[in-house]
Formats: structure tokens, C-alpha cells, sequence
């Protein structure tokens, strides 16, 4: 029930689904109260636009992302970590397994071990049932890993991890049975954060090795490089909803996790 939840609730605070909760409020009191309707619609319209902001969507994302940056080359550990959320199964139509935009967790993972950065990849994830379904995940991801040069020997499964905090207490379980110390923990920069308090919650000794950016120093310099540029972010754009969005998922589920004794 709480995996459940946890994915339904904060539909109602992102923007999109603000936005339609004030608009339904909007539509309920518009004959009654005309007035509370007109300052609902202003403030769907609100959160529609700050979420679709060039400047807020950055400040929020690299508030996340920017927190764990290495200095420096990355150390060699016991094995290298990373984390599900990323590949789509080969259901039909699809061709093959599908990479989303979280993609470069596997891709980066797979170079971290080409450079010997460990001896061993475990991958961490399951899929959850009712929310696209097909086999682990970890199983995708252990397949894409092979065919961008990791041995399957070299290679570990977590098949069973539905969330983040899952993910820290099944690859505490591998680590313990193979008497590793030190890991490099794979994830999304944004994802970072959050997964690496879990991990150090739980007494694991974890470097992080961030991947899948969305802001660089090109982002920031070219908000307001041309007149052009203005313009353009200030405009609705439903791509810097989604990452306004992903950033918030952030927040949320620090405050949640923090609640639960996670963090």
C-alpha cells in the first residue's frame, strides 16, 4: 500500500496535477462563487507556467544534481552499484529493450567497469506489476551491460527492489555475503542524494558516480545569451515541466523517506 501510495499522492502536488485539482475547483464553485473559480484558474495557469520555467526548472534540478559532482578520478572500489529505473522491458512493440532518458546509469556503469573501476556490476531492480510489468528489471539491465562489454560473470542481480530504499537493503544482503567494503554507487545526479543518504543510512560505504545530467554549464550560460533565448524560456515547454517535476519527486520523497526513518 505505501509503494502505492507513494506513487499517487504526489500526483496532486506536481504541477500538472495541481493544476487540474485547481481547475476542478474551478468548474465546482463557477456559478456559486465566481470569484474563489477565477483566482483557482489563475493559480492552475501559475503552476503550469512556474513549473514550465527555464530558470526555476534549472535551479531546482541542479539544487539535486550539482550536490555530488567527484573531484577528481573516481577510486576503484569492491563493486559498482547501480541503480534500476531506466530501461523499459521487450514487451511488443517494442524491438528490443527500450533505454529511457535514465539510461546512462547502465551505459556509465558498463564504462566504470571497462576502466576497472571493480571487478563486479551488481544491478538493482525489480518491476513493479501493476505499472508496466515484464521481467526484473536488473535482468534488462545485466543484458545491455553485456552487450556494452561486461562479462556476465562479472555481474550480479537484484531482481526484487521496487524503490530506492529496497535497492540499499538488498545490495546491503550481496555485499555482506561477499565480504565487499566499498562500492561506487550509479544513479541519476538528481536521484543522487536521496539514494546515497540511504545507502550511508544503512552503514554502506559508498562513493557516489553520478551520471544522466540535465543541467551543464552550457544550460546555465545560454538562458539568457540572445534575446531569443528569453523569449523562449519564459514560454510553456512540457519538457521543463517533466523536469520540474522529477526535481520535486526529489524533494518529496527526501521528506517522506526522512519521515520513515530511511535517511
Amino acid at each position: 500500500m505505501f509503494l502505492f501510495l507513494s506513487k499517487l499522492l504526489p500526483l496532486f502536488i506536481y504541477p500538472v496535477g495541481l493544476a487540474c485539482v485547481l481547475m476542478l475547483v474551478a468548474l465546482a464553485t463557477l456559478w456559486k462563487r465566481p470569484r474563489l473559480a477565477a483566482v483557482s484558474l489563475v493559480l492552475a495557469l501559475a503552476s503550469l507556467l512556474l513549473g514550465s520555467n527555464l530558470r526555476l526548472s534549472n535551479a531546482l534540478t541542479q539544487s539535486l544534481e550539482w550536490q555530488h559532482i567527484p573531484e577528481g578520478e573516481l577510486p576503484r572500489a569492491g563493486a559498482i552499484v547501480v541503480l534500476g529505473g531506466s530501461l523499459k522491458p521487450q514487451i511488443p512493440p517494442r524491438p528490443s529493450i527500450d533505454v529511457m532518458e535514465p539510461g546512462d546509469r547502465v551505459l556509465y556503469g558498463a564504462e566504470l567497469y571497462r576502466q576497472g573501476k571493480a571487478p563486479l556490476v551488481i544491478m538493482s531492480g525489480g518491476r513493479i506489476y501493476w505499472k508496466g510489468g515484464g521481467p526484473p528489471e536488473s535482468t534488462d539491465m545485466a543484458k545491455l551491460a553485456q552487450d556494452l562489454g561486461v562479462p556476465s560473470y562479472a555481474i550480479l542481480e537484484d531482481q526484487t527492489s521496487l524503490n530506492t530504499y529496497e535497492n540499499a537493503v538488498n545490495v546491503k544482503k550481496i555485499l555482506e555475503e561477499r565480504g565487499i567494503q566499498q562500492i561506487l554507487l550509479v544513479t541519476s545526479a538528481m536521484h543522487m542524494p536521496r539514494s546515497l543518504k540511504i545507502f550511508q543510512k544503512l552503514g554502506i560505504d559508498a562513493i557516489p558516480a553520478p551520471t544522466d545530467f540535465f543541467v551543464s554549464n552550457q544550460e546555465l550560460e545560454e538562458v539568457d545569451n540572445s534575446w531569443q533565448a528569453t523569449i523562449l524560456n519564459v514560454m510553456p515547454d512540457a519538457d521543463r515541466l517533466q523536469q520540474t517535476t522529477r526535481a520535486l519527486k526529489e524533494y518529496i520523497g527526501l521528506v517522506v523517506y526522512r519521515l520513515r526513518g530511511w535517511l
